[in-house]
């Protein structure tokens, strides 16, 4: 069964040291719901992004449909669908076969999630990212999302991590897709 929801998120980009530091504070400080490590397929589309997703560390798999390209607000309506693990890559070989895009990125996440202040953490690393930490709320309701924006900036300046914008987003995962050696 699909479930469509709408995620308030913001990104930050940072060097291994200030990972390791926001790792022992949120091991310290926050709920720590345990690594979520995940091998994700990216079908990147013009004002979409489809990827299929193996959460290595749970063992499950899912579709998601995100109708919002990163560096184009905070908001992101996903719809997900569960599938079961062993179907990954024949999946991944149906989406291609139908040629929606010639651009299709994998990347393996390292990541630990946490609850911080009602705020849901993901402290990741991959090799496209590098370190990174994304903050997120989920809101029923679009009418929250600036409510939602103002939590999230407050936790990144307690946290002293700088919020991405929309256009450093954008210029960022335009020169990733751009330079992408799959």
């Amino acid at each position: 069964m699909a479930n469509k929801t709408i995620e308030v998120e913001f990104r930050s980009r940072f060097d291994i040291g200030k990972y390791e530091a926001l790792r022992s504070f949120l091991d310290k400080n926050a709920k720590d719901l345990g690594s979520d490590d995940k091998n994700v397929h990216f079908f990147i589309l013009p004002d979409e992004l489809l990827k299929v997703v193996d959460n290595v560390s749970h063992g499950t798999a899912k579709i998601v449909m995100k109708l919002n390209k990163i560096g184009r607000g905070s908001d992101f309506e996903e719809i997900e669908v569960v599938i079961a693990r062993e179907d990954v890559d024949e999946t991944v070989q149906l989406f291609k076969s139908l040629n929606i895009t010639d651009k299709v990125m994998h990347s393996f996440q390292k990541r630990r999630n946490y609850l911080y202040k009602g705020v849901e953490l993901a402290l990741k690393w991959s090799e496209i990212w590098g370190h990174h930490l994304e903050l997120e709320m989920v809101v029923d309701d679009k009418s929250k999302q600036k409510e939602v924006e103002s939590k999230l900036r407050a936790i990144a300046d307690e946290l002293g991590v700088e919020i991405m914008t929309d256009d450093e987003l954008a210029e960022f995962t335009r020169r990733v897709e751009e330079n992408y050696q799959g």
